[in-house]
């Protein structure tokens, strides 16, 4: 994901808003990190929030259990989301963006668009979809899906291929 802030135009997209698991500190130091050699290297209009939101569903979570945690984490995604009302959502497929997608995805319903929403496929995920991408793909929920692969981009032909982000 800080491979492809990189290439952002950071000037356009502020301010910016990290949004990670509260069980997930590394991607949040990454991010400030990021963001700190921006203000060092002099680009102007450095704004950016860190912020923790619950998981849906941890890394070998039961299913029936992750229905009770998606719950906690889609209400939680819904106050985030009316708080800051991004104009777009750019995530990578851990078990917090499908909250905050299925409310950008909600208020699109409902006539409340604020939101445009950018998935990007994992690299690591080299023959089939993620639980989080394969939900938003299926339920075409992400205005635009991005894969790394292109035997991924072959069998989910609506993912556009974009070739190795790192």
């Amino acid at each position: 994901m800080i491979n492809l802030l990189l290439v952002l135009q950071k000037d356009r997209f502020t301010p910016r808003f990290y949004i990670a698991a509260a069980t997930d500190n590394m991607s949040l130091q990454k991010a400030r990190v990021f963001e700190n050699s921006l203000a060092d290297s002099g680009v102007k209009g450095i704004s950016a929030e860190f912020m923790q939101i619950y998981r849906s569903r941890e890394v070998g979570q039961s299913y029936v259990t992750s229905v009770w945690t998606t719950l906690v984490a889609t209400a939680h995604a819904l106050w985030l989301m009316i708080k800051i009302r991004p104009q777009v959502v750019l995530c990578n497929g851990p078990g917090t963006c499908i909250p905050l997608c299925v409310i950008a995805f909600i208020f699109k319903v409902v006539g409340i668009r604020w939101s445009s929403i950018f998935y990007v496929e994992s690299i690591a995920r080299v023959k089939r979809l993620s639980l989080s991408g394969l939900l938003l793909y299926k339920l075409q929920i992400a205005d635009q899906f991005f894969v790394q692969w292109p035997q991924l981009q072959r069998k989910y032909p609506r993912a556009h291929y974009v070739g190795c982000l790192m």
